[in-house]
């Protein structure tokens, strides 16, 4: 998505909704608000957000349906939804594991700002299809790695760790925003550990550094 590319959220009307949009356009967001859910797949199409930020709540269609015509016509725009705790379970089967987010109500803007910022970063990484770093290779398209021009195969947890790890090479990534994106729920560090250890088999050893207490960073 170009960088002038809006951040379009779709909340229900209310004052907080309103705070929220001042409180993003004050990060220097840019930031549009609508507030009803037939409006929501228009405005996709008129504005062809960077991203979309829908509660389940939003009056209108049933989210399920809006994010299916979502996920078909835009299929490049990524999705953070809001939900409350009693609805999680079943929202987790409309999100896409590679694209999608949610956060929990209620939330603090601080917390969904974060969540905006990672999937516009993971956006820009999947937006091209083959990632090379070194001798590694990755078709996050098809869900292809290659090693050194051999091909590598990783189960759906391990690609999803990895392509994690891929939107930001060379930064640290934590154990808790790892169990998040690749289990979209919390995760023991242990969890986390081990999946890295089944990775580095896999790629190499080297590639992935240890920072101890903080997470984990993908070399070149």
């Amino acid at each position: 998505m170009p960088p002038y590319a809006p951040v379009l959220l779709a909340l229900p009307p209310s004052a907080a909704s309103a705070s929220v949009l001042r409180s993003l356009r004050a990060e220097n967001m840019r930031v549009d608000l609508i507030t009803d859910g037939i409006a929501v797949l228009d405005a996709v199409r008129a504005e062809h957000p960077a991203l979309l930020v829908l509660d389940v709540e939003l009056p209108g269609p049933d989210h399920a349906a809006v994010l299916a015509a979502v996920h078909s016509e835009a299929p490049g725009v990524p999705v953070v939804a809001i939900t409350p705790r009693e609805r999680r379970a079943s929202l987790l089967g409309q999100l896409r594991s590679d694209r999608d987010d949610y956060l929990l109500r209620p939330f603090a803007v601080d917390e969904l700002s974060a969540r905006i910022r990672l999937r516009l970063r993971l956006a820009v990484t999947m937006g091209h299809s083959v990632f090379r770093r070194g001798d590694l290779e990755v078709d996050t398209e098809f869900g292809e790695v290659t090693v050194d021009g051999q091909s590598v195969a990783l189960s759906p947890t391990e690609f999803a760790l990895l392509t994690a790890l891929l939107a930001e090479p060379g930064e640290t990534i934590s154990h808790d925003r790892l169990a998040r994106e690749v289990w979209r729920e919390p995760a023991s560090a242990n969890l986390v550990q081990v999946y890295i250890g089944y990775l580095r088999r896999k790629i190499g050893p080297e590639r992935i550094r240890t920072v101890r207490g903080a997470g984990y960073v993908l070399e070149g």
